[in-house]
């Protein structure tokens, strides 16, 4: 007994109990042996154990499918089957030993009926199980772990599309035609609910419809109602989590757009009070995809998406430009030089730099919101290919309306739907604004790169905020990490304005079925840019501070001085004095001092800062 407490008592998911309750499980534990290759329990089968290893190793794996392969290997102090301790069901995921196997194996019903009258230990081990899933799923290494697997709850229910019938999972608001989707498409690992802007334009554009059918007397007011509260429960958050599509996928966004579809007409029935599936009170086609096709509903909350995902980004811009302006207007008393082509050019200041920085950047604010209007056109209402099959004619317009009031955009109908409906020209002019402001942003990146860049053997202008070590071999070495870093995003954005550009032109006839990757990489450039817009500001612009010394000992050391007393003595002179500063290594001044050109008094006025960073008149 005591042995098996002390093992009981090594893992983390036990560990913490007191000694009665440790006393009470190793009671009903078994030991038990696995030889190699033995199942421990097989995807199918209900959760009747919970298992804590005590020597070996074993392997699991899930087994059929596009998601076949090892999940992960759980050696001595792991444990395994704790999920039968929370809910009853059946696994999901088959366990075999790998080796040679030693267990303790406790019977779930057992430790239930243990805990039945202590309600402290009962909640202590399931707060721990909880807790260690949640971990693993936050640590996993595998794509694979998450919704659909070793924690995926046994119970399932009976759907029916086209192509016959599939078991969903109970708990799951979405249904068989997004579980086929799922199947069909591990592409990028990357959900739908990762894009949270798409989730709630799906769930505007579905209440806009809701609505607008409503009003035309063409759904039901109470089913309405119920569609209606589901697609507010969306836009507000919830659910996000059931819309599980891969967002690169074949079919022009039809799984996408039945993923939505399944989630509201799931979530309406509860609200009716119906179990899901029971698409006879509320259907996910009939119901909430009413007077839409999957080629007007999608690429309207896709442009939505766009405009409210974009506020986000021009919010970091507008920081990273008053951020900018706040160093120009800090470095304002700093003379430097300024160079082209990398060479010596003239004097200039410090804040001169940083306040074109920060122009730029307000320029680059003017064009994203110009051309964002591109996307307040839709074709909600054209249906299939624009002309408006299986619409009522009243609904076009008032479904736009009711998307604008939901959504608080100024949208509008197209005036050609049949045009519209396959026309991305928009995502084309609006990404090439993307890949703009990702050159230029690149291009200051690569600026501060190159003023700090030292801080002993380089330019040493300025000193970029330290915010980790530089190096794992070189002590006291720190990196621009933070430019670096959307210097490699600014990549990824021009690398998918050419995905937009060709997915564009790809387009056939009356529809263009690549929209998936395009909204895909819009939405990836607009996360990854505001992102990296934000850290720019926080952890490096707002941090940097000028080596005004330094950049003073190079103006006055620079031959570029030479341009400033050109209209004194002519280029002729000029050019000779700059040969002779370069070949002897003296000053400008130096020289022309000797030279006995210009007196001190007229060098001091020439080559004064306010002389050499602005125009002034020419005598």
């Amino acid at each position: 007994m005591n042995d098996t407490i002390k093992v009981l008592r090594s893992c983390e998911i036990l560990g913490g109990l007191d000694g009665k309750t440790l006393e009470m499980l190793a009671g009903v534990a078994e030991q038990r042996h696995y030889a190699l290759g033995e199942a421990l329990f097989v995807s199918g089968d209900e959760r009747l154990n919970f298992w804590l290893i005590v020597g070996g190793q074993i392997e699991v794996r899930v087994e059929g499918g596009d998601t076949s392969g090892t999940v992960v290997i759980l050696g001595p102090g792991d444990a395994l089957g704790e999920a039968g301790l929370l809910e009853p069901g059946i696994h999901s995921a088959t366990a075999r030993a790998a080796s040679a196997v030693d267990v303790l194996q406790l019977p779930v019903a057992a430790i239930r009926r243990g805990l039945e009258h202590d309600a402290k230990a009962a909640m202590q081990l399931f707060a721990a199980v909880a807790h260690v899933m949640v971990r693993r799923l936050q640590y996993s290494s595998s794509r694979r772990a998450g919704w659909d697997l070793i924690y995926r709850p046994g119970l399932t229910r009976s759907e029916h599309d086209l192509l016959g019938d599939r078991e969903v999972p109970a708990d799951a608001l979405y249904g068989v035609q997004t579980l086929r989707a799922v199947e069909n498409f591990p592409i990028t690992g990357i959900r739908l609910g990762h894009f949270p802007h798409l989730i709630r334009s799906l769930a505007m554009v579905k209440q806009a419809a809701a609505r607008a059918n409503r009003e035309l007397g063409l759904l039901d007011a109470e089913i309405a109602a119920a569609i209606d509260r589901a697609c507010s429960e969306i836009i507000d958050g919830h659910w996000h989590g059931h819309f599980v599509v891969d967002v690169v996928q074949g079919g022009a966004g039809t799984s996408t757009n039945m993923n939505a579809n399944e989630v509201i007409a799931n979530r309406a029935l509860e609200l009716l009070g119906h179990e899901r599936g029971d698409y006879v009170h509320c259907h996910p086609n009939n119901h909430v995809n009413l007077s839409q096709s999957t080629n007007d509903a999608y690429p309207t909350a896709v442009r939505v998406a766009v405009v409210l995902e974009l506020a986000d980004l021009l919010a970091a811009l507008r920081g990273l430009e008053d951020d900018l302006r706040a160093k120009a207007a800090e470095f304002h008393p700093v003379l430097k030089m300024g160079r082209t082509q990398l060479q010596d050019a003239v004097p200039m200041t410090m804040g001169q730099e940083f306040d074109a920085f920060a122009v730029t950047t307000a320029e680059d604010i003017a064009r994203l919101e110009e051309t964002a209007r591109l996307f307040l056109e839709v074709n909600l209402g054209g249906t299939a290919i624009g002309t408006g099959i299986n619409a009522d004619p009243r609904y076009p317009e008032l479904a736009v309306a009711k998307l604008a009031d939901i959504s608080g955009l100024e949208l509008l109908l197209a005036p050609n739907l049949v045009e519209a409906t396959p026309d991305t020209g928009a995502f084309v002019m609006f990404s090439g604004v993307l890949k703009r402001v990702a050159v230029k942003l690149s291009k200051l990146c690569n600026d501060l790169r190159l003023l700090s860049s030292g801080p002993r053997c380089g330019f040493n202008e300025i000193n970029l905020p330290a915010v980790q070590p530089g190096s794992s071999i070189m002590p006291g070495k720190v990196n621009p990490v933070i430019p670096e870093v959307v210097n490699q995003v600014a990549f990824q954005v021009i690398g998918n304005d050419l995905t937009i550009t060709l997915a564009a032109e790809a387009g056939q006839l009356q529809l263009n079925v690549m929209e998936p990757i395009i909204s895909f990489a819009i939405f990836e450039s607009l996360d990854m840019l505001t992102a990296a817009v934000k850290t720019l500001s926080e952890r490096c612009i707002r941090g940097v501070t000028a080596n005004a010394d330094r950049c003073r000992e190079m103006v006055e050391g620079s031959i570029g001085l030479v341009t400033a007393i050109v209209p004194a003595v002519g280029y002729e002179l000029a050019s000779e004095v700059a040969k002779e500063a370069l070949a002897t290594s003296r000053s400008v001044r130096e020289i022309l001092l000797d030279r006995g050109v210009l007196s001190a008094e007229e060098l001091d006025r020439i080559l004064s800062p306010e002389a050499m960073t602005a125009p002034r008149p020419i005598n």
